[in-house]
């Protein structure tokens, strides 16, 4: 049953992670003043409670984006990173289409790497605190 759990939570982690990755725009906008870069925009929340909400989950995001970052991706180790990329993907949007030029092309070997990709990063994310 703990499995299961942890299951669904990964995917809901990587599906909400995906969606505000999508957002994350690296490079500051044509025209800004480097002195305004990291002003964040006022925000009205309904309640504090929403505010902290707001803050927690970006947090919890960014804690996401790093742990993602830092798996192997490149051979030998094979491409842990592309397969989360492409598992957060698939559940944002619901369907299990995108894939990676990166990942085997054997739909079984694919799913092996998938399963440790998974578990890779939720041993990250126990150890994180995140999940």
């Amino acid at each position: 049953m703990m499995h299961n759990d942890s299951t669904a939570i990964l995917d809901d982690l990587l599906s909400r992670w995906h969606s505000w990755a999508k957002n994350y725009i690296p490079i500051p906008q044509c025209g800004a003043d480097p002195m305004f870069r990291n002003v964040k925009v006022a925000k009205t929340w309904d309640t504090t409670s929403d505010a902290f909400d707001d803050e927690l989950n970006n947090r919890i995001m960014e804690a996401i984006d790093f742990q993602v970052s830092e798996m192997p991706d490149q051979p030998p180790d094979r491409g842990y990173r592309s397969a989360i990329y492409s598992l957060a993907r698939n559940l944002a949007t619901g369907r299990s289409v995108w894939l990676s030029p990166r990942l085997p092309k054997d739909p079984v070997e694919r799913g092996i790497l998938v399963v440790e990709a998974r578990n890779m990063l939720t041993r990250r994310l126990l150890v994180a605190g995140v999940m």
